[in-house]
Parts: structure tokens; sequence; C-alpha cells
């Protein structure tokens, strides 16, 4: 019998680095769930890629803000015996201090940003380990490694997701498991994102801004090595370690003087 094609499972595939690990997957011969509130946009992408590279990809429409489709979504990952991987991409910014924003925005931040990842991961790890192989890509970003004020919450979930990926990691490697979990840090990146938030693009160096393409290729090629944080980009390479040898004291100046999103 044929090797079946192993599946991919991507939150948030209707735009952006979603829908960039979408196209990328499929032509590495992945069968595909995509996911996202946006039908429309999840069944035009599915079409094209069945077409273009003769795989099979499947819309399901769900909204993460809400614990009943994230629990439907998990359903689905549990029953399927070809999962293999995994991306947890679907996120969202706000902008404004804290005291000052919706604050049930805020709370549907964490629902996705954190319990969805969660749940998703909870569902799809059993299946991994017990056929040892998989992986899990967690979209955060590299303001999970800095704070910023106008952003409180965006970067406090951001960097519980580092914590949990790396929890995860020392977990699977206790078990002995070659199941790989990555931490997919991105700075500022060309999509809908930044738009959807009303951000001007021309306020931020162009120097920090990085393809979309680029950014999910360094992270699907330092999956087989089971690379914990994929920071792609000198640029935020060089923030990342410079952030980590900075006393408090200055990582806080140059947090207050930082522009206000980084994904």
């Amino acid at each position: 019998m044929p090797t079946p094609r192993p599946l991919a499972v991507i939150t948030g595939a209707s735009s952006g680095l979603g829908e960039v690990f979408a196209r990328m997957l499929a032509q590495r011969g992945y069968n595909l769930l995509l996911t996202a509130r946006r039908l429309d946009r999840l069944e035009s992408l599915c079409r094209e890629l069945e077409s273009s590279h003769g795989v099979h990809a499947e819309p399901l429409r769900a909204d993460l803000a809400d614990e009943s489709q994230i629990d439907g979504v998990a359903r689905r990952i549990e029953n399927e015996p070809a999962l293999s991987l995994l991306v947890n991409n679907a996120g969202f910014g706000t902008l404004g201090f804290f005291h000052e924003t919706d604050y049930s925005r805020q709370i549907d931040m964490v629902k996705v940003h954190v319990l969805a990842t969660m749940r998703l991961t909870r569902a799809a790890l059993p299946g991994m380990i017990g056929r040892r192989s998989g992986g899990i890509i967690n979209v955060s970003s590299v303001a999970g490694f800095f704070r910023s004020a106008g952003n409180a919450s965006y970067c406090s979930t951001k960097g519980w997701m580092n914590d949990f990926t790396e929890g995860l990691r020392l977990e699977l490697d206790a078990l002995g498991s070659p199941v790989a979990v990555q931490a997919l840090c991105p700075g500022f990146t060309y999509t809908e994102f930044h738009d959807s938030m009303g951000v001007k693009r021309e306020l931020v160096p162009n120097w920090l801004w990085m393809d979309a393409a680029f950014v999910v290729r360094e992270s699907l090629d330092a999956l087989a090595s089971r690379k914990l944080f994929v920071v792609p980009g000198w640029q935020y390479k060089a923030a990342v370690l410079l952030a980590k040898l900075m006393p408090d004291w200055l990582r806080l100046k140059v947090e207050l003087n930082s522009p206000h999103k980084r994904r």
C-alpha cells in the first residue's frame, strides 16, 4: 500500500504567514487542514492548492477566540492518524495602553495565543509521541523576548508561547522523543498583520522588514534539526542576543523607545 501523505494543520491560514505555510507545505507534498474565520478565503486557497499540487486541502472555519470552536478543531486533530505537523499561527495585535484598551479584545488575545495553542498542542502531541514523529510550530514573535509600551498583552502572550515551547521541548527530551517543537519568532514581516491594526509601514525602517516567504522557509528548514527558537533575519538575531546581555535598566530604555510592533 502507498504511504499516506503527511497532514499539516495550520491555524490562521487565510492570509499572512499561515497562507505562506500552506503554500510551501503543499509544494512539499503535505495534505492540509486549514483553519481561519474567513471561510471564503480558505475555500479559494484549498481549491488552488489542490489544483496546483495534487494534495488534499480541507477548509475548516473556526474562530479561536471561541473556546467551543477551539475544542472542535482539537477533536479533529485528535482523530487524524496522519497528522505530521501542527502550525499554531493564528494571532492578532492591538495598539494602545492596556488600561485604555477594549478589555474583551485582550481576553480574546489570550484565548487565541495561549488557550488555543495549549489546547491544540495537547490534542496533537499524544499521537505524535506514540508514532515517534511529527512537529509543532508555535508562531510567536521576537516581541516575546521584549516588552513594549502599548503592547503589554501581545508581548506577554508571545513570551508565554516561547516559555511553553521550551517546556515542551524539555518534556520531549526527557521522554527521548524525536518529535520537534519550535517557537518561530519573526520581526516585522510583510503581511496583512500590521495593516489590520492600522500601523503605517513607513514608520518602520525598511531594513527591519522581512518577506513572509523567507520567514516560513527559515522555519521549515530548521524543523528537521529540532531547532527550538527560530529568529529569522540577522537584525533580529542581534536584537535578541543584545537583549539577553543588557542590564534591566538599559533594556527598559530600549523597549520604551522601540517601534510598536515586531511581527
